[in-house]
This record gives structure tokens, C-alpha cells and sequence, in this order.
């Protein structure tokens, strides 16, 4: 079973999601604006979590081509 941070469901903020990819929050942004981010969700109040599975496949997706 996996670690309880790692579980596919769990939902990163973007501050977790750039400490963990070690990119600026401003790198995140402009990846969203481009269209190159991981999928996200908006809460009802404004906030962006990112699912850890849609991280996972979006890494995946990012290793195929490189």
C-alpha cells in the first residue's frame, strides 16, 4: 500500500506541487496559461488542487517525450 502522502486520490495545493517539481509558483502559472500543467481542480473558493494520480500520469506523459 502506498505511503499516505502518495495515494492516488490525494489532492496537492500548487505550493506542494512546485516544492515537489522544485519549479517557481510563476513557472506553474505559466505551464496552466499554456496548457502544458498537470489537470487541476477549482474550489469553490478560487484554490487549485492537483490530484496525485493526474500528477503521476502527467509525469508519465512528460518521460514519453523526452
Amino acid at each position: 500500500m502506498a505511503p499516505a502522502s502518495r495515494r492516488p486520490g490525494d489532492k496537492l495545493t500548487v505550493d506542494e506541487l512546485c516544492s515537489e517539481l522544485r519549479i517557481a509558483r510563476s513557472t506553474f502559472y505559466d505551464w496552466r496559461q499554456k496548457g502544458r500543467a498537470p489537470r487541476c481542480i477549482r474550489l469553490p473558493n478560487g484554490a487549485l488542487r492537483i490530484r496525485r494520480g493526474d500528477l503521476e500520469n502527467w509525469l508519465s506523459d512528460c518521460e514519453d517525450h523526452a
